[in-house]
């Protein structure tokens, strides 16, 4: 009886078998989602086009060369220059690389590479200065400056985003009384985020609206109070007075305050931007730098101009759209991007 039936099964499976259409194996271990890129690699991709401007550029010129010589030289530093690295900050680093090719320390691109690593991060070094949020000044008063479309109200935004998640109580100042989207901008990061954001009308005064915020902040025990100002071109006059004007009413107050002047800058200006802070330090004495839109141009060489001759402080680069890639500037990080292959 087994015997029969087990001889009965075989003869359906084969027939079953015989009968059945080819098939094809089908996986069924769920896929992992893709890695969202690391913070270093999101950097990287920001820098891309400033990095082919520089690095990739500079790695073609050794196709077919077989010695270190002054017409290379003169070739990288005019791909340097290209990209708004500027005269002084290029100077600094072709004294550099003459020098070691006296020395006969220029053997190969791979030496030119590390050389030029090394003087870039010496450059980048002495503005890496961290915004340092202190207990002892409270509330912590940011004052926000720079042109329309620099990306200041986004900055903004981001920032206090970024401050709530590190455990502090942030409030808005809706200092751009000048322009109802800059107003609306801000509430929209404030509901979004359940941040507290001070404004008035527009037309308002500006100053006045810094003053409220900055009473209503001690009283409320706000830990970083951000005060948004009007995007205004550096050679208008009566508007870069105004900043003056907002920094002697808040300073009543607080005779500390404002305890940071952040000058946000367009990178993709390029060298523009210099003569941007020059003016900007003139008006209100800025105390620290959030380069945008590093991401968007091969113009990213104006970080290094602006170290060189200006020596003020880096807080922040932004190289995208998401929250994350408005980051602390970190000098090691921005020069191995650059060189990240």
């Amino acid at each position: 009886m087994l015997k029969r039936f087990l001889k009965s099964k075989t003869n359906k499976e084969q027939h079953t078998d015989s009968a059945a259409p080819e098939t094809t194996a089908v996986n069924l271990v769920p896929t992992e989602p893709p890695k969202k890129p690391s913070l270093f690699g999101r950097l990287v991709a920001g820098l891309s086009k400033t990095r082919q401007g520089i690095t990739t550029n500079i790695s073609n010129l050794f196709l077919g060369k077989k010695q270190i010589d002054q017409e290379l030289l003169d070739e990288i530093e005019t791909l340097l220059l290209t990209a708004d690295i500027g005269a002084s900050a290029c100077q600094h680093l072709m004294d550099d690389l003459h020098k070691r090719l006296a020395r006969k320390e220029l053997a190969d691109s791979e030496a030119i590479f590390h050389a030029l690593k090394e003087t870039m991060l010496d450059l980048l070094i002495n503005v890496e200065k961290p915004l340092v949020i202190t207990e002892q000044q409270k509330p912590f008063v940011i004052l926000m400056v720079g042109i329309n479309g620099a990306g200041k109200t986004t900055t903004i935004g981001k920032l206090a985003k970024q401050f709530k998640d590190q455990g502090k109580k942030v409030m808005l100042a809706a200092g751009d009384t000048f322009r109802a989207a800059a107003i609306e901008q801000l509430q929209a990061w404030g509901e979004r985020n359940d941040i507290a954001v001070i404004a008035q009308h527009t037309g308002s005064d500006s100053a006045a609206v810094a003053f409220d915020a900055l009473q209503s902040a001690k009283a409320k025990n706000i830990d970083v109070l951000l005060i948004d100002t009007a995007g205004r071109l550096h050679t208008q006059d009566n508007l870069m007075a105004e900043l003056g004007k907002i920094k002697r009413v808040i300073t009543k107050i607080d005779d500390t305050a404002p305890h940071e002047v952040l000058l946000v800058l367009d990178a993709s200006i390029g060298q523009n931007a210099i003569n941007q802070a020059e003016q900007f330090q003139k008006a209100v004495n800025v105390s620290g730098l959030c380069m945008t839109k590093l991401d968007g141009t091969a113009k990213g060489g104006i970080v290094f101009a602006i170290a060189k001759k200006l020596e003020i402080p880096i807080r922040y680069i932004g190289v995208g759209e998401h929250i994350d890639d408005l980051r602390t500037f970190n000098a090691k990080e921005f020069v191995e991007a650059l060189f990240n292959d």
